[in-house]
């Protein structure tokens, strides 16, 4: 990812460009009262004579107004970021918010201009990769392909992402291509021509130029600082300790792997009598997919754990980015709000996400930023940013955090991820969250699959917030739901509440 955006390159050096800021050019970011609209983990495509995504997509065009750009926590287009999903999982349902929308089978995934600024974060599935074995085998067994998407409708594709290749040409000022058609210099001049306290840095250009400088990022709008992160780098697991408590933890995990993957085969098993012209054994399918997606998520965080007896991989230059941006907008007097956003949520209560390795290792490296800035600030009684956004789990979910012992105590935690690819449901120990006896945060609102039999419903979801021009800024939630249910959609806005 570094090499894609020519990091740090000479040309880019000797300009004095930072490549982590760009400025949204709309003539509008020096308003105090703004909107944005907030989507997570919706690449699904079509679901099994439904769409999902494309529902939401209709109701955020008619909750639109005064929106001045859309933040994605990331899993863009599923199931492994291949670029030959981006057409139906991205494009056709997003069409309207492309320049050219309405002829949106002709644009590439790597044109695409948008009219309404989209601003994502990669997620896992945005990074996933198919070994090349992999993908031979699946163009020489197609009938077992074919059979295998019937039944579970997974989107493979013959390749995965290239380690994130197909989201860097979507979304990403891909410099190393205009460098090696010898256009870098010229690109530069014309298109880093914004300033900001940094230096120079990218202008983004709606209807005209909308790309990304990098994979992790930081803009300015309407007196809010908003901070980019990609959290695929900093989630590796703490290593286990070489002592005789951390080897028996370690055989724990390698009979929990092994009942992982007896389940996971005995569901497949469980599919194949299925009949999918019948609504109830469809409906049975989709629970046995998503659990299928549930147990491949515990699976892979087991054997991150198992892998882990080196030193984690950290991605430090990204978090000391974090925490020397976060001192210097504190120390900026026209800054009166800060938000993140980025894709694997540190606190959350969806069944699975919990008690996962990468759960806690984002919650302690963000923590350590947060403690390190708390240190050299002047906050009051504030969090040190006002507003958390992540995905990942796969529903909407509205957390504040205890007194945790850390800088990142009494904060507002926003989860936006069931925008159209698989719910999930809360986990059955409810809405408190613990570390050890201390009671660290609270589940205020969770919107994710309910119910069973014909009585399930699926409610999908986005945001939209207002933000006021108070100093300290509020922000207004507002939830919207497309649910499915009873073989129908029905649309609603929830009631709206402040933080």
């Amino acid at each position: 990812m570094r090499d894609r955006v020519r990091w740090n390159a000479p040309m880019i050096r000797d300009r004095k460009i930072d490549q982590t800021s760009f400025v949204l050019n709309d003539g509008r970011a020096d308003q105090s009262e703004f909107s944005f609209l907030v989507i997570g983990d919706s690449g699904s495509g079509q679901h099994r004579g439904n769409d999902p995504q494309r529902r939401v997509a209709e109701q955020m065009l008619q909750n639109q107004e005064d929106s001045r750009f859309i933040l994605h926590t990331g899993d863009v287009v599923y199931l492994v970021g291949s670029s030959e999903f981006y057409p139906k999982n991205f494009i056709e349902p997003y069409r309207e918010f492309l320049v050219n929308g309405e002829n949106y089978k002709q644009i590439a995934h790597d044109e695409m201009i948008f009219k309404l600024p989209f601003l994502p974060v990669p997620g896992n599935h945005d990074y996933y990769d198919l070994p090349l074995a992999y993908g031979v085998l699946i163009q020489l067994s197609y009938p077992i392909r074919r059979l295998l998407r019937s039944r579970l409708d997974f989107d493979l594709g013959l390749h995965g992402s290239y380690q994130g290749k197909a989201y860097t040409q979507a979304f990403l000022d891909q410099l190393w291509l205009l460098e090696r058609q010898g256009k870098l210099e010229q690109h530069l001049d014309h298109r880093y021509i914004a300033e900001t306290i940094n230096g120079r840095c990218l202008q983004y250009d709606p209807g005209v130029f909308t790309r990304l400088p990098n994979r992790y990022y930081t803009f300015r709008y309407g007196g809010i600082d908003f901070f980019a992160l990609d959290s695929n780098t900093f989630n590796a697991p703490i290593p286990l300790s070489p002592d005789q408590q951390g080897e028996e933890y370690r055989q724990n995990l390698i009979k929990q792997r092994a009942e992982v993957e007896a389940e996971m085969q005995s569901l497949v098993a469980r599919s194949e009598s299925l009949n999918l012209n019948d609504p109830d054994d469809s409906d049975l399918m989709d629970d046995i997919r998503v659990k299928l997606e549930q147990l491949e998520e515990t699976q892979m965080d087991i054997d991150k754990q198992l892998s882990s007896r080196t030193a984690a991989i950290a991605d430090t230059e990204q978090l000391e980015w974090l925490r020397d941006r976060l001192i210097q907008s504190w120390q900026s007097p026209e800054v009166r709000g800060r938000v993140i956003y980025f894709h694997h949520p540190p606190y959350v209560t969806e069944s699975s996400k919990w008690y996962q390795a990468q759960t806690l290792a984002v919650r302690y490296r963000l923590r350590e930023v947060f403690d390190q800035v708390a240190e050299v600030i002047d906050r009051g009684n504030r969090g040190v940013v006002d507003l958390v956004l992540n995905g990942h789990a796969h529903c909407f979910e509205y957390l504040r955090t205890m007194d945790t012992g850390h800088a990142d105590s009494n904060m507002n935690w926003i989860i936006c991820g069931g925008s159209g690819y698989s719910l999930r449901r809360q986990r059955v120990e409810g809405a408190e969250l613990f570390e050890g006896e201390t009671l660290v945060a609270k589940s205020q609102m969770f919107i994710g699959r309910e119910g069973r039999g014909s009585s399930k419903r699926r409610p999908y979801s986005f945001l939209r917030i207002d933000v006021t021009a108070d100093d300290p800024v509020k922000f207004v939630v507002r939830p919207f739901v497309s649910e499915w249910a009873m073989h129908q959609w029905r649309d609603r806005a929830l009631e709206p509440f402040v933080i």
